[in-house]
């Protein structure tokens, strides 16, 4: 086995206030859960430096991108993000756009790497939304397929909520296809399209849900051979998320990245996950959900 690749930067964690809606904390306990549980004695960190312009340009509208840059959001857009972009914030989201970006590169090398950040799927093209600034793995699948690193990518988004930011701006591109597994009636209330999705009802618990699972994977692969894999790991399918519809238990997680990692790398086909959503008020216990796709990878290194 080899050192589990992680791409960490203290500052993915703007230091909202506790209590706020989106819990952001989280960023810097889970990176104390990975030192307290021993993982980071099978763990190689790598720090990103925020994303230039002309990445989030790729994915972005180059005005939004520049606005985010100098922390001028328009408050209406702000307020569909659900705060302010304030430099902790902007530095923050280029942070994470970069450090997928990295974690691609070295998932591309190794075969799997993890960003502790990242999975902004809500970010469209013109502008953030659903506490997303920027869409970390619209911009790195862009960046990739325009210097050759990568023909073709494939999203695998298990997000709680539908992946529509991602769809919306990778839409139309034959070399990316986007997939979301997600709760039917959870946010957004408008869905775009995926090249596949699949919608479940309220409350499905980890048996019915695994077994969507099992059907939906070797979907994703058929007639398109991807060279890397983005999955979005969010934890907010979760039974006791404050966000969530459905009802995994910690069990059904692990079990759900044992899956995914197991099926791609089994075919050779790097991986690179992103935290994606999670939402409590207990930090502590929502920083352990996001550990268990860390210590799943570790398997898989």
């Amino acid at each position: 086995m080899s050192d589990l690749a992680i791409v960490h930067a203290p500052a993915y964690d703007a230091g909202f206030a506790p209590g706020h809606r989106f819990p952001m904390g989280k960023y810097s306990r889970l990176i104390e859960l990975v030192h307290e549980t021993g993982l980071a004695l099978r763990a190689h960190f790598h720090i990103p430096g925020p994303a230039p312009a002309d990445w989030l340009a790729m994915a972005h509208r180059r005005s939004y991108v520049d606005q985010v840059f100098a922390c001028h959001v328009p408050t209406v857009i702000e307020r569909e993000i659900g705060f302010a972009v304030d430099e902790r914030v902007s530095l923050r989201a280029r942070l994470a756009t970069s450090g997928t970006v990295m974690a691609a590169r070295i998932a591309l090398q190794d075969g799997i790497a993890c960003n502790a950040a990242g999975g902004s799927h809500h970010a469209r093209r013109d502008q953030g939304a659903g506490f997303c600034t920027f869409n970390d793995v619209a911009v790195a699948a862009n960046l990739l397929i325009a210097d050759g690193e990568a023909g073709q990518i494939l999203v695998v988004d298990l997000d709680v909520h539908q992946g529509d930011g991602t769809a919306e701006i990778c839409g139309g591109n034959p070399c990316i296809r986007t997939v979301s597994m997600h709760a039917e009636k959870n946010y957004p209330a408008r869905k775009q399209i995926s090249d596949i999705d699949v919608s479940l009802p309220d409350g499905v618990r980890d048996d019915a849900y695994l077994e969507s699972l099992d059907w939906l994977l070797p979907q994703t692969i058929d007639r398109f051979a991807p060279d890397l894999v983005f999955y979005n790991a969010g934890v907010d399918p979760h039974q006791d998320d404050r966000l969530g519809r459905l009802s995994l238990s910690d069990a059904g997680l692990r079990e759900r990245d044992r899956r995914v990692f197991s099926f791609f790398r089994s075919r050779s086909i790097p991986v690179t996950s992103v935290i994606g959503g999670g939402y409590s008020h207990d930090i502590d216990a929502l920083s352990r959900r996001h550990l268990i796709t860390f210590e799943t990878a570790a398997e898989f290194t």
